[in-house]
């Protein structure tokens, strides 16, 4: 038997000039900003990375949650970063910290320092997932969490099993899952070793 190589699709990454479809109410149908921020254990000291917040359509809830903490969004596209930041400034909200970066690169951040990382419908854009995976272990603290979130309409939605199989293979460890197949969230635990 032989393997056939073939080509990967082409990652899209999601325009900012369409960032207000992001912001539509009939979102909250599939995954509410509190529901989603219900599943990641946050305490008011937690530190959380959010990567591809898009215009901050969950950030805002985020936020609130760690008045004591700190959450950093990071994006590729310095104007989806602009539009979360004048969301959340408009809102009073001050504990964020904005990076504009691939998640896939070194990211500029201490060794554990966060106690959440939160991917929503972004991972499967990123053309490096193995690599983000890495920059995301190395920044997560042990025992922190990373938590992902794949639904469709999504055309880069990741299934759960493909999903499962990418993370646990960077040293992370299956915790919990909520939702359908088609709309779900998946959280991994960052484990102590240092090699996957």
């Amino acid at each position: 038997m032989t393997l056939r190589s073939h080509q990967a699709p082409k990652r899209r990454i999601f325009p900012h000039q369409f960032s207000c479809l992001l912001d539509n109410p009939v979102r909250r149908f599939l995954l509410s900003p509190d529901d989603l921020a219900d599943r990641l254990q946050l305490s008011e000291t937690s530190r959380v990375l959010e990567v591809g917040p898009g215009s901050g359509y969950f950030s805002v809830e985020l936020a609130k949650r760690v008045p004591r903490g700190e959450l950093v969004l990071l994006d590729l596209q310095s104007e989806m970063l602009a539009k979360a930041r004048r969301k959340l400034e408009s809102l009073g909200v001050h504990n964020v910290r904005y990076m504009a970066a691939h998640a896939s690169c070194y990211l500029e951040c201490p060794d554990n320092y966060f106690d959440v990382a939160l991917l929503v419908c972004v991972l499967g854009e990123i053309s490096d997932q193995r690599a983000c995976l890495q920059s995301l272990r190395r920044v997560i603290r042990v025992g922190g969490l990373l938590a992902v979130h794949e639904s469709l309409p999504d055309p880069d939605m990741i299934r759960f099993g493909a999903l499962r199989t990418l993370v646990d293979a960077q040293g992370f460890i299956f915790s919990r899952r909520w939702g359908h197949s088609w709309n779900y969230t998946a959280s991994f635990e960052r484990a102590a070793s240092n090699e996957p």
